[in-house]
């Protein structure tokens, strides 16, 4: 599908607009900054005073008091939106209508239908959408999938992910992971990563999922799922804010396993490491080069803007996840097995 702009010089910089201030802006604002295809223009709050100081903080040349008026910017051309969940499905229409690319925070919403609203919106409009998954956009993807992709570890049986850190003894109630209204939860914040993974792996949707959780203020505050796929293959994860900081993957075939921790955040610069285990007492290490996961994700989203054409992959696969996601949340509540 052509975008509304195809006649662009691909090697000119996308001009950036940030909808927010959060603390994952200023991560990703640094990305655009640092990105050999774009540029960070424009910054907007509710409130004028932290997006005049935001600007002021990052060099940014442009602050406005309103989302509205940041998208009113007729140079902006991909906009960022790093707001609570709740508010993404609203922002993200109104960018697409706006004729602004969208890279949208994960997770890219808590519910299915308003996910297919998004990317209905984004495709009617011939804007790219993209959630803000980083790790996928590192190297060490891509090289692990040849390996599975080719046998290296056999069939594929078996996929174990987690994601947590520990809050402490009181829970953050002021802190949007914490507040049900604003989409928060560890399933969307944390499990959200740890379902790509899965997805990523198997290269398909699974068959159903079952999901149990503990919450507290409204939101799940710890979650366990298993993904049953075809074939008699499954997947289980754990995320929350109750145990000590983990990332891990792993991914079992009939003749061994490939693992990779953390697989979140890599350690970007030593380069990122992964194993490929055939034995308790046989393990090949694999190491990409050092690169930092957030700039690739702005310039590969660039690049797509100024390409001329829609990549697809990215809106599904972000409507996977959300289904999957869905599904796990509705399990957890009702303890029943889900039909994904």
């Amino acid at each position: 599908m052509e975008i509304h702009d195809s006649k662009r010089d691909t090697y000119m910089s996308v001009k950036w607009g940030v909808m927010g201030t959060a603390e994952i802006a200023t991560k990703v604002g640094a990305a655009i900054d640092r990105a050999s295809n774009a540029e960070l223009l424009a910054v907007a709050s509710r409130s004028q005073d932290r997006a005049e100081a935001w600007a002021n903080d990052h060099g940014v040349e442009r602050s406005y008091s309103s989302y509205d008026a940041l998208l009113e910017d007729s140079e902006i051309e991909a906009v960022y939106i790093p707001l609570p969940p709740s508010m993404h499905c609203e922002w993200t229409i109104k960018s697409a209508e706006a004729g602004k690319h969208v890279l949208c925070e994960k997770p890219l919403t808590v519910d299915a239908d308003e996910a297919l609203a998004m990317i209905d919106a984004c495709e009617k409009n011939g804007v790219q959408l993209m959630d803000g998954v980083m790790w996928v956009h590192h190297d060490w993807p891509n090289k692990a999938k040849a390996i599975l992709d080719s046998g290296g570890i056999g069939e594929l049986r078996k996929v174990v992910s987690s994601f947590s850190f520990n809050w402490g003894s009181e829970i953050p109630v002021e802190n949007i992971r914490a507040q049900k209204n604003l989409g928060g939860g560890a399933l969307g914040d944390l499990g959200y990563y740890c379902v790509r993974a899965i997805l990523w792996a198997f290269d398909e949707v699974p068959k159903s999922v079952i999901a149990r959780a503990r919450y507290l203020n409204g939101v799940d505050v710890e979650m366990s799922g298993m993904l049953l796929f075809s074939g008699d293959r499954a997947a289980s994860f754990d995320c929350g804010y109750t145990t000590s900081s983990r990332a891990r993957l792993e991914v079992a075939g009939a003749e061994g396993s490939l693992r990779v921790d953390p697989f979140i955040i890599p350690r970007s610069e030593e380069g990122s490491s992964f194993s490929i285990v055939t034995s308790l007492h046989d393990q090949e290490h694999h190491k990409t080069r050092p690169c930092m996961q957030e700039v690739n994700m702005i310039e590969r989203f660039s690049h797509l803007v100024t390409s001329g054409t829609l990549d697809t992959k990215w809106p599904n696969d972000a409507l996977e996840t959300v289904r999957v996601c869905c599904g796990l949340a509705e399990s957890a509540e009702f303890g029943h097995e889900v039909a994904v």
